[in-house]
């Protein structure tokens, strides 16, 4: 076949978002491209080298997501911000990683998976359940796993010699182990949820399990007297400042591991803070050193306060970071497949997408473009775009109401891209047959609940400029958003207070004594998975996992997601999230084949019950001739069929043009024709393809007929 290996991948994405601003970026890589025209081979593989990315670890990896923080003395608040602050000496600056570690970023991914293994809808899902993983007792259950791998690896290291080989195991991992404990050694706020629970147990050792009632307790032992009386006696710890530990084997050696390493890792070492490292990760017992109720009560309250406002302030700040990187991850997942071979890649900017829209700016673009996409080499080519969180300007035009009551706080996205940006990139993503996926800010006014009563009407009306454009085709608004956590089911339960009464320790029961803030809802954009499913259908290996008939020869360019079952064999890997559309809102779909729409409706193909978010349309903002919207893969086959001819026939030779259309066995034409039995044939039953030529104008007129739609293209005839 004339373009096997031709095209090797149609599925390149290129992102529009700042991730790290500390890392590299598009604009910085591209440099000064004043009178050049495109980029030297070797700029395109340092581009791809800080900012090309195949998996969601490679991502994490390259772009060290982050979020900065400082104390302020001030208001004795910690201050959270995405950009380093300036000004601050490094000693004062904590970094807090956003990765698969972050505790609150892996309750968000766990919600997700448990979300996806029941296929609950959001009505029926248990919200509550996973929002706790981020209380301080959730923290300190996975710390008990860690302090119980490192007490069995250390005892494995342990009952070996010095040199043998196993035991350098062993050391290897109890370095990681270590490693990993020691992380928050010097940030007091990773250790609050330990010091809130390590009080919580001291105190309430003795407690009521239904009350949280705690009395003092001076530990004793049963003994029978003199006379056979049974007696509790007071039991006498030594003389002796040390902590006192259960004595099994190597557990002394264990403690004296991690005072060291407390004393070594940490800049201003603190006893109660290394009491408190020891007593976490090194299992005890007789660990009753006299407690001061009082001032632990007091501490604990105040622990827990402080943290409630640290968490409060983080999740403000980090939510649209974590947002992004749930987008970025979701990219990656809806590739599914046993083998992978055209695994999607994403290719992320790394700059604000206005920054890249202004005069000047652009034309780095566009020399990056002409680079990758104008070239007989398509290795490098970008076919889609991500363009996410567009401002919806929600607030604007809505009346004012006085305040009576407390109502909805106005806190808007601060962060959001525009559609004067958006028109701005088009001009020049149009002219490279780039698609690009958009999608309105995530909030409850773009989710599926909100799509399912209030219907279409004002995406289209916010679409509507960006009709009857040059680029239009080029442009695919997808709706609606994701709801990872709905903003009524968004609280955070931390703890009660405590309260020291009649020389005992109780847990409050009182209603303002709970500690308790709220996420606001948490958001997934639309754009990211749609640019991902539509990525991963590119692979002939992941629609070979789906269909009989896949060529393995072609990319998924023509494969139509819309056409009979295939939105249930393409199915996203996002859970459902309503009951479905009414039928009054499916035919106003229906009637104006508007936008990449996503349906949460029940459906059951051959026995199986589809528990997943299905495509429903996938539409460009190019309209027909019966005022409905055309389907993406027309755009997408069109553009394939352009860059295998202009390869094939050396830049549009003549002579190579005519062999192309030929009725010749060998030629293109034929070959595809031949080809109409498989689902990503570039041919399907009721298409055609043909050539005019005009010598006089120099140009070849290409008529490409889809079931029955014909698409005009014109190119230059190269004599």
């Amino acid at each position: 076949m004339n373009n096997k290996g031709v095209i090797n991948q149609t599925n390149r994405t290129m992102l529009f978002e700042e991730i790290n601003p500390e890392k590299m970026d598009l604009l910085t890589l591209i440099d000064d491209v004043k009178g050049i025209d495109s980029l030297d081979d070797e700029k395109i593989l340092e581009i791809n080298k800080h900012l090309l990315v195949s998996s969601f670890d490679e991502f994490l990896e390259k772009f060290e997501p982050k979020v900065y923080s400082y104390y302020n003395a001030e208001n004795q608040r910690i201050q959270y911000i995405l950009k380093k602050p300036e000004g601050i000496p490094e000693e004062f600056i904590n970094e807090i990683k956003i990765d698969n570690g972050n505790v609150f970023f892996k309750m968000l991914s766990t919600l997700m998976e448990a979300r996806k293994s029941q296929g609950n809808k959001n009505v029926e899902f248990k919200f509550e359940n996973i929002l706790e993983l981020i209380s301080p007792k959730k923290v300190i259950e996975d710390i008990k796993q860690t302090r119980k791998e490192i007490a069995y690896i250390f005892n494995k290291y342990e009952e070996l010699d010095d040199e043998n080989p196993k035991k350098l195991e062993y050391g290897d991992k109890l370095n990681n182990k270590f490693e990993e404990a020691s992380q928050n050694y010097n940030n007091i706020l990773g250790m609050l949820p330990l010091a809130i629970e390590d009080i919580k147990t001291r105190l309430l050792i003795g407690s009521d399990e239904s009350s949280f009632k705690s009395e003092k307790i001076k530990l004793g032992m049963l003994q029978v007297g003199e006379k056979g009386e049974l007696e509790v006696i007071e039991y006498k710890q030594n003389e002796s400042n040390e902590l006192a530990l259960i004595e099994e084997k190597n557990t002394t050696a264990l403690m004296e591991a991690f005072q060291d390493d407390y004393e070594s890792v940490t800049e201003e070492p603190n006893q109660y803070i290394k009491d408190l490292v020891v007593r976490t990760f090194v299992p005890l017992a007789k660990n009753f050193v006299e407690i001061d109720q009082e001032q632990e009560v007091e501490n604990y309250n105040n622990y827990l306060s402080f943290y409630k406002f640290a968490q409060e302030d983080f999740v403000k700040i980090a939510k649209p970071l974590i947002e992004k990187l749930l987008g970025i991850k979701m990219f990656f997942e809806q590739y599914e497949t046993k083998i992978s071979m055209m695994k999607p890649t994403l290719l992320i900017t790394n700059v604000k997408a206005e920054m890249i829209a202004k005069s000047g700016n652009k034309e780095r673009l566009q020399a990056f473009l002409n680079t990758v996409n104008m070239k007989n080499d398509f290795d490098n080519t970008v076919w889609f775009a991500i363009y996410p969180n567009v401002d919806l300007d929600i607030k604007k035009g809505e009346k004012k109401v006085r305040a009576r009551f407390k109502g909805t706080s106005n806190d808007e996205k601060t962060e959001k891209n525009t559609m004067e940006a958006l028109t701005n990139l088009m001009m020049i993503l149009g002219n490279y047959k780039v698609q690009v996926f958009f999608n309105f800010e995530g909030t409850y006014e773009t989710s599926f609940d909100n799509l399912a009563t209030k219907g279409l009407d004002k995406y289209i009306e916010k679409t509507s400029i960006l009709e009857n454009q040059k680029y239009s085709e080029y442009l695919i608004p997808v709706i609606p958003n994701f709801t990872i956590i709905p903003k009524d089911k968004s609280g955070v339960i931390l703890d009660y207070k405590m309260k020291y009464e009649n020389d005992g320790v109780v847990l409050s029961d009182e209603q303002e004594d709970l500690l308790k803030f709220w996420i606001e809802g948490v958001y997934v954009d639309g754009a990211y998975v749609a640019a991902g499913i539509i990525s991963a259908s590119q692979c002939p290996n992941y629609l070979r996992d789906r269909f009989n008939a896949v060529s393995m020869v072609y990319p998924g360019v023509r494969f139509d997601i819309e056409a009979d079952d295939n939105p249930y064999k393409v199915k996203t890997t996002m859970s459902k999230e309503i009951s479905g559309f009414t039928n009054a809102i499916k035919d106003k779909i229906n009637q104006f084949n508007y936008g990449f729409v996503f349906s949460s409706d029940n459906a059951q193909v051959q026995k199986e019950k589809i528990k997943n978010i299905v495509v429903y349309k996938a539409r460009t903002l190019l309209k027909n001739s019966e005022g409905g919207y055309e389907p993406l893969y027309k755009t997408l086959t069109t553009t394939y069929i352009e860059r295998v001819l202009r390869f094939v026939t050396t830049d549009f030779k003549e002579d190579k043009l005519n062999l192309f259309f030929s009725t010749n066995p060998s030629s293109q034409k034929s070959l595809w024709l031949k080809d109409q039995k498989f689902i990503n044939g570039i041919m399907q039953k009721g298409d055609d393809i043909s050539h005019k030529i005009d010598e006089e104008m120099g140009i070849c007129q290409l008529n490409i007929v889809f079931a029955g739609n014909m698409r005009n293209l014109q190119v230059e005839i190269n004599k």
